[in-house]
C-alpha cells in the first residue's frame, strides 16, 4: 500500500472537506477574479489577469491531487495492538539531548503537516516510531545529525 494513499478517517474527512471547498466557493472566487481582470482590458500586460490565471492553475492542480488521493485512499483504523505505534497513533516523545517533550501523531504522507505535529509514517521519524512501545529509545537521522528520543507514551 502506497504511503500517500494511507489516511486516517480524520485525514480523509479533512481532505474531502477541502476538496468540496475548492470545487465550490474557491473555484467561483477565482473565476470572478479572472472575469474582473479581463474587464480591465489588454491581457498581455495585465498583471491581475496573469495572477488570477496562475491561481486557477494552482487550484486545479490541488483539486486533481486531492481527487487522486481520495479515489485511491486506504483508510487505516486503529485496530492494532494497543500501546504499539502505528498510523493514527498519538505519541509523546522526549528529546534525550535537550529534555524537550513533544506530542506527535503518525499520519499518511499526504496528510502530513510537521508544523502541526502530524508526522508521516514514511518520514525518518515516522519510520523509526512504527511498532515501538512506551519506553523504547529511537534514533532519527536528520540533516543536522542523529537525534535520540525516548517514547513516553503511545495512544
Amino acid at each position: 500500500m502506497s504511503n500517500d494513499s494511507m489516511l486516517s478517517q480524520e485525514g480523509y474527512d479533512k481532505l474531502k472537506k477541502e476538496l468540496e471547498f475548492l470545487k465550490g466557493p474557491e473555484r467561483a472566487r477565482i473565476a470572478d477574479n479572472i472575469r474582473e481582470a479581463k474587464s480591465h482590458g489588454d491581457l498581455k500586460e495585465n498583471a491581475m489577469y496573469h495572477e488570477a490565471k496562475l491561481n486557477q492553475t494552482r487550484l486545479e492542480s490541488r483539486i486533481a491531487d486531492l481527487e487522486r488521493v481520495l479515489m485511491n485512499a486506504q483508510i487505516v483504523t486503529s485496530e492494532r495492538q494497543a500501546g504499539v505505534a502505528h498510523l493514527g497513533s498519538t505519541i509523546e516523545l522526549e528529546d534525550l539531548e535537550f529534555g524537550d517533550k513533544m506530542t506527535i501523531r503518525l499520519v499518511g504522507a499526504f496528510e502530513a503537516d510537521p508544523l502541526n505535529d502530524l508526522i508521516s509514517v514514511a518520514s525518518p521519524m515516522g519510520t523509526a516510531l512504527l511498532e515501538k512501545q512506551a519506553g523504547a529509545l529511537i534514533e532519527v537521522e536528520t540533516p543536522g545529525g542523529i537525534q535520540n528520543y525516548k517514547v513516553l507514551s503511545v495512544d
